[in-house]
């Protein structure tokens, strides 16, 4: 960070933040989506999907989802591979912030 501006924030660490709030987003409506269509019985998005998607960044958003939509709350795995991948997502950043 420059010395002219302490709120500028670094190009890297926009953009990893950006990244990670973006598939949050996505990650969320992909819960809700497929929550919404197992509810009418139609094609479901596969459960390796929702957690690749997670982890691609999105493990915030799927938790958010997981407890909004009250979708996949009863596997384990899927507080797992989410709880863990915010754990991942919180390490990049603080590397990124570090790095900057």
């Amino acid at each position: 960070m420059s010395n002219n501006n302490a709120a500028e924030l670094p190009v890297a660490l926009l953009a990893v933040l950006g990244f990670i709030a973006l598939m949050s987003v996505v990650t969320f409506a992909m819960y809700g989506i497929d929550k919404k269509k197992a509810q009418k019985n139609k094609w479901r998005i596969k459960e390796a999907t929702l957690l690749t998607a997670g982890m691609l960044g999105g493990a915030a958003g799927a938790l958010f989802g997981m407890k909004i939509f009250r979708h996949k709350t009863k596997h384990w795995y899927f507080w797992a591979v989410n709880i863990i991948g915010v754990l991942l997502h919180i390490g990049v950043i603080v590397i990124v912030f570090k790095n900057v």
